[in-house]
């Protein structure tokens, strides 16, 4: 059995101008639109493109869904002036919801490293999208606790390859068998098409980074943020989707960010990593959608505020 993604019938390539800088980014048209459709924003995390959060979009026919390449990751060339930290990226966010006139009642999804981005935006800018999703959240800094030492390796992995002649630095990064490493630890499944074809997207774009210091730019806003930090600002509702087996963003921290937030609820899947995206993306939509039924677009001037689950 073959696993594979097929949306042609509903995407649409384009790009966008952004602060000066052009972006490119996938419309996925609902295929079965409805008064509850909604528009969604969705950012993939940290090394990943569009294509990682498209097992999804799939799960999620009556929806749209827009998915940019990161600047600097996929198709999108890096940004020209701006840090690519977490203030650079959620500068980014509210450029890109601007420039494609994406108004209040569009919902936000972060992944991963999309989580601290997302986060970090609506708590800088209150009242500009409803509600907030979050799939495989950063919740507790990955250089605390018992992350600590593979952080700090891992940084000087991405170190390293940024200091190394060049040629040695691109194939230490893009390395297949470091490459199937990271894939392999992070698969949880059992199924062994499944692992093939979760093998096979980190073996496509997972290496589709633009240069070495941008790169090492965004691995060290990945480990040094969270959505912790914002936890207190994020007034609107929440819905976090937590991997049981998850190890970069272990279920204990879930526990205790969902407690942080004002208006939250958190989604436990059995049997998964930090790749729900991949492994479970049904699970994950059904959970979408019931929070997307129990939180509908909010009609003007109640945007920002947040509801109990």
């Amino acid at each position: 059995m073959t696993i594979s993604v097929n949306l042609q019938d509903r995407a649409v390539r384009a790009t966008v101008t952004v602060d000066g800088g052009t972006v490119h980014y996938w419309d996925y048209a609902p295929s079965r639109p409805g008064s509850a459709s909604r528009t969604v924003l969705a950012i993939h995390g940290f090394r990943g493109d569009h294509h990682g959060l498209e097992r999804i979009v799939e799960a999620l026919p009556d929806h749209r869904i827009i998915m940019p390449d990161l600047p600097g990751f996929g198709m999108s060339p890096p940004f020209a002036d701006t840090p690519h930290d977490i203030d650079g990226y959620s500068q980014f966010v509210g450029g890109l919801l601007a420039s494609m006139e994406l108004g209040p009642e569009t919902v936000l999804l972060g992944h991963s490293f999309g989580s601290i981005i997302c986060s970090h935006f609506v708590a800088a800018h209150p009242g500009t999208v409803y509600p907030l999703i979050l799939v495989n959240p950063i919740a507790s800094p990955a250089l605390e606790g018992p992350k600590a030492v593979l952080s700090r390796l891992a940084e000087l992995y991405y170190l390293l390859s940024a200091r190394l002649p060049e040629p040695l630095g691109q194939s230490l990064l893009r390395n297949g068998a470091i490459v199937r490493l990271m894939s392999v630890t992070m698969a949880k499944s059992r199924d062994k098409h499944l692992r093939r074809f979760i093998h096979g997207q980190h073996a496509a774009y997972f290496s589709s980074f633009s240069d070495r210091d941008m790169l090492l730019e965004a691995f060290r806003a990945s480990i040094a943020g969270t959505v912790r930090q914002v936890a207190s600002q994020l007034t609107l509702p929440v819905l976090l989707i937590a991997g049981e087996q998850d190890e970069i963003a272990p279920l204990p921290s879930q526990h205790v960010l969902v407690n942080l937030l004002p208006a939250a609820e958190l989604v436990v899947i059995p049997g998964v990593g930090h790749l729900i995206h991949y492994e479970t993306p049904d699970r994950a939509a059904r959970s979408i959608e019931d929070f997307l039924c129990r939180h509908p677009a909010p009609h003007h001037g109640t945007v920002g505020q947040g509801t109990a689950p």
